[in-house]
């Protein structure tokens, strides 16, 4: 018995140990990790003309060639969001309505440089009647021209068109895709060429084209003979110059609206800024009102009527 129990021993502690006759085989190399395939990553999109344009009125209302007191007024006159709403492209051709020191004009030139057109539309001064505004108009027009001439690369493509005060006439018809006013219109009642200057910027509009106004408005229910001389003119007056004129209303904006303006100042609209025409007295409550309550309304030439059909030959 003693024989026999050892090789009993030695089988039952290989069994328990998994021991095999056969020598154990090697576990097996795990295979090389493969490089992982790499998501793929979309191109980026292309540039848009939102994003290319953007960029450039980024460019231009910081440019350096706007003075820091002009740049101050952007908080007043908003020329981001009033370009915007008035339909401005960067192939526009644009005609601007008696520019005055070129506030818009500095913005609107480097704009429309490149792919579109400005024309600048001035009173010939000879043609006014009086001799104070013929003086006036004689000195600004003079400034302006200068400033365009003193920086031909923002410019030199800006067209200058001088038109007869009691005859506007600002190019060819149908040949402008936008026309824009900022704060003339009162001046246009005064010279009584209001409803001459709408019925221009008419016909020089194509089909389908836009005419721009911001101006200071009156007070709702102003009665316009007594508010004439102050700058401010009711809303609806100028709706109504624009209607006449063959416009449809497109839309109104309170872009340029300020609720602060009382417009009931001695000397009218220029006594708020920038003009503050009554010099130092009371500056710092004009300066905190800002600058007027405007309207901003844009209205659009009705697109050329559909041709009729020639008339086909009656059937035999």
């Amino acid at each position: 018995m003693q024989k026999l129990a050892l090789p009993f021993a030695l089988a039952v502690v290989l069994a328990a140990c998994g021991g095999s006759q056969e020598p154990a085989k090697p576990a097996a190399a795990p295979e090389a990790a493969k490089p992982a395939t790499p998501a793929t990553v979309p191109a980026p999109p292309p540039a848009t003309a939102a994003t290319d344009w953007d960029q450039l009125l980024n460019q231009t209302l910081a440019g350096s060639w706007r003075s820091d007191d002009n740049k101050a007024r952007d908080a007043f006159r908003h020329p981001r969001e009033t370009l915007a709403f008035f339909g401005l492209k960067q192939d526009s051709v644009v005609v601007e309505l008696t520019p005055g020191g070129g506030w818009y004009t500095e913005i609107l030139a480097p704009l429309v440089k490149e792919k579109g057109k400005l024309v600048v539309a001035i009173v010939d001064a000879s043609t006014a009647e009086k001799e104070g505004t013929r003086n006036y108009l004689g000195k600004s027009n003079t400034k302006f021209k200068e400033k365009l001439a003193a920086d031909t690369e923002r410019y030199s493509g800006v067209e200058v068109r001088e038109f007869p005060m009691s005859a506007p006439n600002f190019g060819p018809p149908a040949t402008a895709d936008l026309v824009v006013t900022f704060r003339n219109v009162h001046n246009f009642m005064m010279w009584k060429n209001d409803q001459a200057v709408f019925k221009a910027a008419f016909d020089v509009l194509k089909p389908g084209g836009v005419l721009g106004v911001t101006d200071h408005r009156a007070a709702a229910g102003a009665d316009l003979e007594k508010i004439k001389e102050s700058g401010y003119i009711p809303e609806d007056y100028v709706i109504k110059l624009a209607t006449d004129a063959g416009f449809q209303l497109a839309e109104k904006s309170e872009i340029n609206a300020n609720p602060k303006d009382t417009k009931d100042y001695e000397k009218g609209v220029w006594t708020l800024p920038p003009s503050f025409a009554l010099g130092d007295t009371d500056k710092a409550k004009y300066a905190a009102i800002g600058e007027s309550d405007r309207m901003t309304l844009k209205f659009v030439k009705p697109a050329a009527a559909t041709a009729a059909p020639a008339p086909q030959p009656a059937k035999q």
